[in-house]
């Protein structure tokens, strides 16, 4: 199955470091983030887990969710949580879920029909597409998806970034330019006549083409 963005994110039951969930109730109408790992006790994703905790309070000042997703059982997650704790100075802080089976990993897209039913005697090698990163929207929409490769941790104030991006534009219409920062100016967007403009930004804009009008980011 191939998820591209504006795909409905499939929902599933898991169990997790939180008890079992069903993805869409546990989502309810908010913002999420999964991010995936292909096994558990990795170096690079041993740093992820306790930075995305870290960053946490961030993510809930924007009403986004977060969830991981392993190939390993929960109680490994559990074990791994210790070692996140002492090495990163922050322990996993939101649901860790456990994908034995490796339906979810499958239901994604982040491994094939063909990899098998566990993740037994599964290598992180084996399982390294699962490192990936969705964003899903309150309607259950997946908004962006990241692949990483296991040697290369993840950019988690990227993602901060982006959601700003999404959240911002997702109210407005606007578009924001390469390397936008939050409170930095944004484009109108094409589908915006000059007379619809106008109204909106009556003291006008800045336009270097006119295709490209630029304006202060709204409130």
């Amino acid at each position: 199955m191939t998820l591209t963005i504006n795909s409905t994110a499939p929902d599933f039951e898991a169990n997790t470091t939180e008890g079992r969930i069903r993805f869409h109730d546990w989502l309810g109408d908010s913002w999420a983030v999964l991010f995936s790992h292909p096994k558990d006790f990795t170096p690079v994703c041993t740093t992820e887990l306790g930075r995305m905790a870290a960053l946490k309070p961030e993510f809930d000042k924007r009403g986004v969710k977060l969830i991981g997703l392993s190939v390993d059982p929960v109680e490994n997650h559990t074990r791994w949580s210790a070692d996140i704790a002492e090495t990163q100075g922050t322990a996993p802080n939101y649901p860790m879920i456990g994908d034995t089976e490796l339906k979810i990993s499958k239901l994604y897209g982040m491994l094939p029909d063909s990899a098998g039913e566990t993740s037994e005697g599964r290598t992180a090698a084996d399982n390294a597409t699962v490192r990936t990163v969705f964003v899903i929207g309150p309607d259950k929409k997946i908004k962006l998806v990241l692949v990483y490769p296991m040697s290369t941790g993840r950019n988690f104030h990227e993602i901060l970034r982006v959601i700003d991006s999404m959240q911002l534009t997702a109210k407005h219409k606007v578009a924001t330019p390469v390397d936008w920062k939050q409170g930095e100016d944004v484009i109108i967007l094409g589908s915006v006549s000059d007379d619809d403009a106008k109204k909106q930004y009556p003291e006008g804009w800045k336009a270097p083409k006119p295709y490209i009008r630029i304006v202060p980011q709204p409130k």
